[in-house]
């Protein structure tokens, strides 16, 4: 019963995931332009034939290229891939009338596509001046042997596969040998864990399932596996949903001396593997003349009878045909048959592995065991057309990841994305996986974030990886884009919204697309090669506009979307989440298992570039964020963006040229991140949610990092004030020793002791030099110490007297928060506001009372001095006008200060943004009024650009142009005849 009621409701579902597929295609073609199919990744436009050869074993192929006289070098964003079938057509659009052929892909780069074509039409010829559009077309030969499998599955009775499929329905447990033999392993330098699954799959009698996640070595552990089945001599089908993973396997396995055979269309093969594909054995077999010798016969017979006007002649010659078509084939089917009975390992595709293909000459008991890699990846009714040819089964894969696509939201909905893997898990639990622990790819950093939120935190990360970083790549400088495993790049607040097109269903983000841009640029500076480096984004648009920006200055970086990167791994990734909104919509980004596959990709060095509020309003990516901002660098947009940040100006004797010197350095000098790294104490726009047991180890460094800053605070602190108290110094230098961290110390010092501090010097010569300000002093240096001193002695032990954190990133995430915190107080006045009105005067009074800024420097000095006395009054109102006038911060702004246009008091680096000291009401009243009356938002960005956009300005001259042959078409005179 179980069996027949998952065949009925499959067949349901595939039959309506096919009427979605043709629904789909039959709407595109009727109701969406060609510019949008090729939005959408299906078709490509206005292609040029490259070049025309030979190949595949008496194949036609043709290599497809952009209009490179208009200077398109690359393909626009596509879901092309190899073995994917194609209809090729004339350039006046893609319906059926103007489809030349079909082909089958095999290979796509990123400025070219290469089409197999296997029977051209008799006078098709390609004209290299001429364009041609490609349109990915629908298959119906792969649901129609799904469905041909499942009837099969209802109908089985005996064979082989009979006691495996009551175990994977349940009817019957799993079970294993008694005895299970000592395993002497072909690979030596397998993990225990590796070890482990490979022992459990032999022991068991049906069903093993072995649970690989990102870098485990999943796919060396199914190679141990069947190289040990064939030293038990069995006979093994190895089935992959994808041409990838089955070429994989192919590699790994003919290096290990394995006799493999290839089975599938020598488009869709890797050339390296070519040579193991049925037919390239085919025609290297003792038959391959003699069918060629057959099939000559057959074409002079042809030849023979076209010449013959005689209709009785032509029997003869028809009979004679027939006869050698029956001898061709029966020779055929000897020579694929001898090939496949002395191949140990049959490898093909999920639905290669179909009974009306080359398996079809084998006897239904030949295999023991039938191997699924990436199963997880696979629909279950695919699984099934390899499953029904043996009475043993080992399915691999992480279930974790991309699930199989599926365009029916209904039909995923009801169960069709369920993958066999998943679902025998949910069923057996533990008593059926074994599941790989050790990881090979990742930093331990990036790894913890996704072991704890998807692996149950049982991950570790191999001696060789766990703190390995882009700096350690040979001819990688050491910057600290290259000492830092994660990197989390805030959009939050700096107005880089996603794109709104109303014709596109993809997103966008140009702000990001900038962004990535200067990192990109920051990574191959130090030396980072750009093929080392993969830029992942979840929407076509988005590949689209990096592509553009991107692709010309570096061609050998790969720009993909998540799904084209599954599988794959790369030195160093930039992952660009694009959504940023007011109502806090992320799409489909809230599928967790796409996230862990991009964020998995990374081997040394992950940096995202997100808006921050609008992603965490999905607790998956929360996670993400609170992970990198626990144990990773933060950085806001605006370090990136210069002209986002308003100018500093400086006081005193010092040059205009020095305090944008020193102002730099305040962003640049920043702590080196070296593995993980602890966010600066009360800041940041997300709860640590990480639990008290699974960081014990990050706390305890976390501490140890804590004491030893306070105590190289205390010891530069002591220098400095050394330097003050000595009077015959004129300049205290510290040593180009100095890192970036203790560099970043002394420049704060040295603001709250009011000293001018620079720093000079580039790279592994740069130091700084601490003097007096010319305008300052001596007689107020020791009230000066001793209110510093005072400070210092309010703050608790426990952490340093002076947060070692960066102006930007602690502005920027005091600011998240204080934001957040204003979001909860509103919301609570509101719901106070209906029961307690009495009440919600009292909140609204107490929320004014918050970041207020301190009262005006008057105000202070006549709290400060004694009525009578005038002198002591002007002295507090100097002294106060040196101080930043932000609540509670005493940093002097003598020396680096900024002017707020809209209260007209001055404030330290650390708060001179109108959000932060109180002003963000007016700032935002002032930049709503310029952007409606200039167009622009920020000083000094200029006009506003009136051009159009360039993507824009060539959607319009393509439209035109159709336009204008259209009715150049018009004007032809009619024919007379007609």
């Amino acid at each position: 019963m179980a069996v027949e009621k998952f065949v009925s409701k499959t067949l349901e579902l595939l039959q309506e995931e096919r009427e979605a597929e043709i629904q789909e295609t039959r709407i595109w073609q009727e109701n969406i332009s060609l510019k949008e199919l090729q939005n959408k990744g299906i078709c490509l436009l206005k292609l040029q034939v490259g070049s025309q050869s030979t190949g595949l074993y008496g194949r036609t192929v043709v290599v497809l290229e952009p209009r490179k006289h208009l200077g398109f070098s690359s393909l626009p964003s596509n879901s092309f891939g190899p073995g994917d079938i194609v209809g090729l057509y004339d350039s006046s659009g893609c319906s059926a009338a103007s489809q030349i052929c079909t082909g089958i892909v095999t290979r796509v780069g990123q400025a070219s596509v290469s089409v197999a074509f296997d029977d051209l039409k008799d006078g098709v010829g390609f004209d290299r001046d001429g364009f041609y559009n490609l349109l990915k077309l629908a298959n119906d030969v792969t649901y129609k042997r799904m469905k041909h499998a499942l009837n099969a599955l209802n109908g089985y009775s005996n064979g082989p596969a009979g006691n495996l499929i009551n175990v994977l329905f349940g009817d019957t447990q799993p079970s294993s040998h008694s005895q299970p033999n000592e395993v002497e392993f072909f690979n030596s330098d397998l993990d225990e864990s590796q070890k482990e699954a490979v022992s459990f799959a032999l022991s068991q009698r049906e069903l093993a399932v072995i649970h690989g996640p990102p870098g485990t070595g999943k796919t060396t552990t199914v190679v141990e596996i069947i190289l040990q089945a064939l030293k038990q001599g069995q006979k093994v089908l190895c089935c992959a949903p994808s041409n990838v993973a089955v070429d994989n396997l192919v590699e790994r396995l003919a290096c290990c001396k394995a006799k493999v055979l290839r089975l599938g269309h020598p488009a869709r093969l890797l050339e390296s593997i070519q040579k193991h594909s049925l037919d390239a054995v085919l025609a290297q077999s003792d038959n391959a003349n003699i069918i060629a010798d057959i099939r000559k016969d057959i074409d002079k017979e042809f030849m023979g009878m076209r010449k013959m006007p005689d209709k009785g002649e032509r029997v003869n010659f028809k009979r004679e045909i027939g006869e050698l078509r029956k001898e061709l084939k029966n020779r055929e089917a000897t020579a694929i048959a001898q090939i496949l009975k002395s191949a140990d390992v049959v490898l093909s595709t999920n639905t290669g592995a179909c009974g009306d293909g080359p398996l079809k000459f084998l006897p239904a008991e030949h295999f023991d065991w039938v191997v699924i890699d990436e199963c997880a990846q696979a629909l279950e009714s695919s699984c099934w057309i390899a499953l029904l040819r043996a009475r043993k089964c080992i399915l691999a894969g992480d279930y974790k990841q991309l699930p199989p696509t599926i365009k029916s939201q209904t039909a995923a909905s009801k169960g069709l994305s369920l993958s066999l893997m998943e679902r025998l898990i949910q069923m057996y639990e533990d008593s059926v996986v074994r599941m790989l622990t050790v990881q090979y790819r990742m930093n331990s950093a990036i790894m913890e974030w996704a072991s704890k939120e998807m692996y149950g935190g049982r991950l570790t990360a191999h001696s060789s990886v766990e703190s390995h970083l882009l700096k350690d790549l040979p001819g990688v400088a050491r910057v600290e884009e290259t000492c830092t495993p994660l990197l989390l790049i805030d959009t939050a607040g700096c107005g880089l919204t996603e794109m709104e097109v109303v014709e596109e269903q993809s997103k966008g983000n140009q702000g990001e697309v900038d962004i990535v841009e200067l990192h990109i640029k920051a990574l191959t500076e130090a030396g980072v090669k750009a093929k080392d480096i993969a830029v992942i984004a979840p929407y076509n648009l988005q590949v689209d506009l990096l592509r553009q920006k991107l692709s010309p200055r570096h061609p050998e970086l790969e720009i993909k979307s998540v799904d084209g990167f599954q599988g794959r791994e790369k030195e160093a990734v930039v992952l660009s989440l694009v959504r940023s909104n007011r109502k806090g919509e992320v799409g489909f980004l809230a599928e967790d298992r796409r996230i862990n596959v991009a964020v998995t990709r990374a081997r040394r060095h992950i940096a995202v570039v997100c808006d921050t509020q609008t992603v965490q309003n999905h607790a998956f990516l929360k996670s993400l964020v609170g992970h990198m901002t626990e144990f990773g660098e933060v950085r806001t947009a605006f370090e990136y963006l210069q002209d986002v940040v308003p100018q500093n100006y400086s006081r005193g004797q010092k040059d205009a040229k020095g305090t944008s010197a020193v102002a730099k350095q305040k962003v640049k000098d920043q702590p080196a991140s070296k593995g993980k790294q602890k966010k600066p104490t009360g800041v940041g726009p997300v709860e640590n949610t990480a639990g008290p047991q699974s960081h014990t180890k990050s706390c305890a460094a976390s501490a140890l990092r804590e004491q030893q800053n306070i105590s190289r605070y205390a010891e530069i602190r002591e220098q400095v004030e050394n330097f003050v108290k000595d009077l015959s110094q004129k300049d205290l230098q510290f040593p180009p020793s100095f890192n970036s961290h203790d560099r970043l110390l002394v420049h704060q010092i040295s603001e709250e002791l009011g000293l001018v501090h620079e720093s000079r010097g580039e790279g592994s010569g740069r130091s700084i030099t601490v003097s007096r300000p010319e305008t300052a002093k001596p007689a107020e240096e020791p009230t000066q110490e001793e209110s510093q001193k005072e400070e210092t002695a309010s703050i608790p032990q426990s952490e340093p007297p002076c947060q070692p954190s960066l102006d930007l990133k602690s502005l920027h995430l005091e600011l998240m928060k204080r934001e957040q915190q204003r979001r909860e107080e509103t919301s609570q006045q509101k719901k106070e506001q209906k029961n307690v009105p009495s009440a919600q005067s009292q909140l609204t009074k107490k929320g004014k009372g918050k970041n207020k800024t301190k009262a005006g420097a008057c105000d202070i000095a006549a709290a400060a001095a004694p009525e009578d006395d005038f002198d002591a009054l002007i002295s507090a109102v100097m002294k106060a006008d040196g101080v930043c006038s932000f609540v509670k911060c005493k940093a002097s702004v003598l020396t680096l200060g900024q002017l707020c246009t809209f209260c007209n008091r001055q404030y330290c680096l650390s708060h001179h943004i109108p959000e932060v000291h109180g002003c963000g009401d007016k700032a935002k009243s002032h930049a709503r009024m310029r952007i409606s009356k200039e167009g622009v938002l920020y000083a000094g960005s200029g006009k506003k650009d009136k051009s159009v956009d360039p993507n824009k300005k060539a959607y319009l001259q393509r439209k035109l142009d159709s336009k204008l042959k259209d009715m150049a078409t018009q004007r032809k005179p009619k024919n007379k005849d007609s």
